[in-house]
């Protein structure tokens, strides 16, 4: 239909703009304000590259605390050597991200669906600036909304997908969180112990990150550290430093504050589990909704909430719409806003968040409460859309009249036993 069409020729043509725009930024053509996001795949990603290519993992660098299969994002740009390193990881971030535009492309057609998906992925990710191509996060977000989007017609092929998404950076693994179907399931629980297997017999150390984040603190973007940045302006005694690849909090009740994230992480993960355990039978909306807001959760609760973390939700929040039905609307324009939030505290402003300078500090505000109001948004809806209410307890039965039986108030007369 020629709606339709022109439709799609504007969604083309602003993914295109908008992605030469962020090629033009991470090949160092244009140039925004703030840290060079880019060093993390010319310094970090190329570091780890050189260890991987000779069959071991990066054990000895502490910013390496990724599930084995982190490793096929970072070895892949070698496929196209006449590129050099970092443009090769680039072009392979492009494609993922155009990977995902025509799988939502293809998810809106047909009754009950909707291009809003596809629009949600254009604008959104784009806000998220060169960050979108500067770390492998993009590729992960192609394989989850593969995953989620097969769920319904292709279960096994879903469950392998889910399972590879939760070897490259485990937060896939909730995907499967609204999914009842055991071939799905399955499907996901071989694909992790056979990569797993090949991984630790191809190189040791493939189970290293269960344990490699414990002595995280508090980064510095995170919803806790909220408590540091204003106690700052009061003389707390902390400091700032690089720890893990990201910065943190260092100093006293950081570890209060981690230990009160982590403990309301578990709540939000016995809330999912309550409402799996309430919810009915879920149509292929309420299964994505049940993805986008199981992520949701635990981004928002983490002890580090990076800017990449928002690819995630930004993809998540286009497969929910894809689907009219879906009950994401609100909570998906909330994480948008907060995309669009996200670019200012990293890159453009990132030294008043180090200094929690008020600027900085009311970015974080508007940042991590956009998030928070999203996230208590979207439990609230996928809980009222999937959960049946209880059902009203019956009327109390009047007692009968003293000497009458129900029959004997104008029916036939109550006999005598």
């Amino acid at each position: 239909m020629p709606g339709t069409t022109r439709g799609r020729a504007g969604l083309l043509a602003t993914w295109s703009a908008t992605r030469l725009v962020l090629l033009l930024c991470v090949l160092g053509v244009l140039v925004l304000p703030g840290p060079d996001v880019t060093t993390d795949v010319s310094v970090i990603y190329r570091g780890w590259y050189e260890v991987l290519r000779h069959g071991a993992f990066p054990l000895g660098d502490v910013t390496w605390q990724y599930p084995p299969a982190a490793a096929l994002a970072v070895v892949a740009p070698g496929a196209l050597p006449f590129l050099g390193y970092a443009t090769a990881f680039f072009v392979l971030a492009l494609l993922a991200d155009l990977a995902v535009l025509c799988l939502l492309l293809r998810a809106g057609r047909g009754p009950g669906r909707s291009a809003g998906g596809a629009w949600v992925w254009t604008t959104g990710a784009a806000v998220l600036g060169p960050t979108l191509y500067a770390r492998y996060d993009v590729m992960v977000t192609a394989v989850a909304v593969a995953a989620l989007l097969a769920a319904a017609r292709h279960p096994r092929a879903a469950g392998v997908l889910a399972g590879l998404g939760a070897l490259l950076k485990v937060w896939p693994a909730l995907l499967l969180v609204g999914v009842a179907r055991r071939r799905t399931w399955g499907a996901a629980g071989l694909t992790v112990a056979v990569l797993t297997s090949v991984s630790a017999l191809a190189a040791p150390g493939a189970l290293a990150f269960l344990t490699s984040q414990r002595d995280r603190g508090t980064e510095i973007e995170s919803l806790g550290a909220l408590v540091f940045h204003l106690a700052r302006r009061f003389g707390w005694s902390g400091r700032v430093l690089l720890r893990y690849g990201s910065v943190e909090f260092l100093g006293p009740y950081v570890d209060v504050v981690s230990a009160a994230a982590l403990a309301v992480s578990g709540a939000a993960l016995g809330w999912l589990l309550l409402w799996r355990l309430r919810a009915r039978a879920l149509a292929p909306h309420a299964v994505a909704d049940a993805a986008f807001t199981a992520v949701l959760l635990l981004t928002t609760t983490s002890r580090v909430i990076s800017p990449q973390y928002l690819v995630w939700l930004v993809g998540l929040g286009a497969v929910c719409r894809c689907f009219r039905q879906s009950a994401m609307r609100w909570p998906v324009g909330l994480v948008l806003a907060a995309a669009a939030a996200t670019v200012l505290e990293f890159p453009v402003f990132f030294a008043d968040v180090v200094a929690s300078d008020p600027l900085g500090v009311a970015l974080l505000l508007v940042r991590d409460g956009l998030l928070a109001a999203a996230s208590l948004s979207a439990a609230r809806r996928l809980w009222r859309a999937t959960v049946p209410p209880a059902p009203e307890a019956p009327a109390p039965r009047r007692p009968a009249a003293a000497g009458l039986s129900p029959a004997g108030r104008g029916g036939r007369p109550a006999t005598d036993r």
